[in-house]
């Protein structure tokens, strides 16, 4: 990418975001910051607990989210955020205009599998029908790119790269 950009790692539960934002960050040379971190105590503990999130509980992690991207502007950065509806994008991209999103796809046998393996994660598989439900996927006319989350951790953030590129161009 030739100037550095501000990319928003969406994708419902499970899709690798924690694990590829870190990878894609540093292939692309800039900070990464995870996206459950800005979420405030009440959202961690209602998705615990197995109950969805609605978008009043969003908000505020949204601009949370939003500010961090206006402050990498023109710098770069990569941040994962779930970003499932179209109205989570437009809020994120109000406070971060030039921000890119890499939808991270797979189908929902992959997904599931992934998170029955993965340890110490507050999000439960009971929520993924309801990610999956809520997702709108990325329109024609948003900044973006969609990459499959099938393979390894490196085809993955290969693919995710070589995508930002062409996106770039």
């Amino acid at each position: 990418m030739s100037t550095p950009q501000v990319v928003v790692l969406m994708g419902v539960t499970g899709t690798g975001k924690t694990t590829i934002g870190p990878l894609l960050a540093a292939e692309l040379g800039v900070p990464y910051a995870e996206g459950d971190d800005f979420h405030p105590p009440a959202n961690i503990a209602k998705m615990s607990a197995g109950i969805p999130l609605g978008d009043a509980d969003r908000w505020p992690w949204l601009d949370a989210i939003g500010q961090w991207a206006n402050s990498r502007a023109g710098m770069g950065g990569v941040v994962s955020c779930s970003a499932l509806k179209r109205a989570y994008r437009d809020r994120l991209r109000a406070a971060a205009p030039d921000a890119v999103f890499l939808h991270l796809t797979g189908d929902r046998a992959l997904i599931e599998r992934r998170m029955t393996e993965r340890k110490g994660h507050f999000m439960p598989t009971a929520l993924l029908d309801s990610q999956f439900a809520t997702l709108q996927p990325l329109g024609d006319d948003e900044a973006g790119v969609a990459v499959d989350v099938s393979g390894s951790t490196e085809e993955i953030t290969e693919r995710a790269v070589a995508a930002l590129r062409r996106l770039d161009q």
